[in-house]
């Protein structure tokens, strides 16, 4: 299951435990709010929040896409939490502790309910994804899959990764994440910055994570926000670019050219591609901000 392009640069974890986070993540500026019934609620709670989520998903977010994170399957609010979810107004269920393809059909199947238009994203945060993590982005073409987030977290702990603020211990795991959504055509999202007050961190993870490939970032806080808009949205010059590439290739003479020269360089059409993608998505940032 594939998306068309929408814009993801910034998406908001919130305890769905929290009525007034909520409430006011209605007037934030981030492109996805994410739900979360799992690592930001404790057990007590975790029966409330699910109803929480679930209504707040009826009234609607103002055209921010809606995702609900639920406490995974083999827990005992698994069940609970992917029978309600279905039943609501979630544009995707966010789903922990991917290890397998296994894992990914049995979430698939517990969704049978949910509505035709509900995606399935994963959380990449173990050892054991990695080592077929190609063959899970591939799920995506029989199954709701439609978009991997990383969670550097719970990766980097199992790990046993002391992490460092360039992330290099990262870097190959978070470098193969974007390569297999990639290959399958499904989003992909950064984990997240903890530090939430250094900004000049958060501006250097998003930067690496504009840089690796990736869609947006995972944020924990409302502060975070302006951030990672600006680093993943294409810029004047990317934009500007882009435009000159699809008017070139719009021009009688090079029609049915596989590579033309622009501006003393040589483009190829599956640059294209690329210009049109980053066209597409800038002018659905323009509609998103009204």
């Amino acid at each position: 299951m594939t998306d068309s392009i929408r814009p993801r640069r910034s998406a908001l974890f919130l305890p769905a435990s929290n009525p007034r986070a909520i409430e006011k993540a209605r007037g934030l500026p981030c492109d996805v709010v994410i739900l979360d019934l799992e690592d930001a609620v404790a057990p007590e709670a975790k029966a409330a929040a699910r109803a929480a989520a679930v209504a707040a998903a009826r009234e609607g977010f103002g055209g921010r896409e809606l995702v609900v994170r639920v406490n995974a399957i083999d827990t005992e609010w698994g069940a609970d939490d992917l029978a309600a979810v279905a039943e609501g107004a979630f544009d995707a269920v966010l789903v922990p502790k991917i290890a397998r393809v296994e894992d990914v059909a049995r979430y698939d199947e517990a969704l049978t309910r949910a509505p035709a238009t509900t995606g399935l994203w994963t959380m990449i945060e173990t050892c054991r994804v990695f080592s077929e993590v190609q063959a899970i982005a591939d799920m995506a073409a029989t199954t709701r899959l439609a978009a991997f987030v990383v969670g550097t977290n719970d990766l980097a702990l199992e790990m046993r990764a002391r992490p460092a603020a360039d992330r290099a211990t990262l870097l190959p795991f978070l470098a193969a994440a974007v390569a297999a959504a990639r290959a399958s055509g499904i989003a992909v999202l950064d984990g997240v910055c903890n530090e939430f007050r250094d900004l000049d961190r958060l501006a250097g993870e998003c930067a690496q994570g504009r840089a690796l490939g990736f869609d947006g970032k995972s944020l924990i806080h409302p502060a975070q926000i302006d951030a990672a808009n600006a680093a993943f949205a294409p810029d004047a010059d990317e934009c500007a670019q882009a435009r000159a590439v699809v008017a070139a290739f719009a021009l009688p003479e090079n029609a049915g050219k596989g590579a033309i020269r622009l501006d003393g360089r040589m483009v190829e059409r599956l640059h294209l591609g690329e210009a049109e993608r980053v066209l597409a998505l800038d002018a659905a940032i323009a509609e998103r901000r009204g």
